[in-house]
């Protein structure tokens, strides 16, 4: 498995941005993505890259706010949070996964970091 260290979250004003970052210990993924866990909910896929294939892939209650991208030479991603929300405040986890494609379910990513929290206030 893959260790992941994340950092960057924080509590911010409705309408602010954030960055989160994700640093892997060895680049033995093919995706790295960002979930969230607000509390009483399930936890929900947020974003993700796959690095083989150079794509990335967002939820539809992200799209056009949050943007994924990747510092290759240091084995991290970073998600760009945008025009947050009250409805965005969750523990946020990164994530890896061996598979191809577009997986966005958590039994698919077999290393999660432990979580950094990210609140919006209104």
């Amino acid at each position: 498995q893959v260790h992941l260290v994340e950092s960057g979250g924080g509590l911010v004003q409705a309408g602010g941005s954030l960055r989160l970052s994700c640093t892997a210990s060895s680049r033995t993924f093919n995706i790295m993505g960002w979930f969230r866990q607000a509390p009483g909910k399930e936890r929900e896929f947020v974003a993700a890259f796959n690095w083989g294939a150079g794509t990335k892939y967002y939820s539809d209650s992200v799209k056009g706010r949050f943007a994924i991208s990747r510092d290759n030479a240091k084995t991290t991603t970073y998600l760009q949070m945008n025009s947050l929300k009250p409805d965005d405040t969750a523990v946020y986890y990164c994530a890896t996964s061996p598979l191809g494609g577009v997986p966005d379910a958590s039994y698919d990513f077999n290393s999660w970091g432990q979580g950094t929290q990210v609140t919006v206030s209104s």
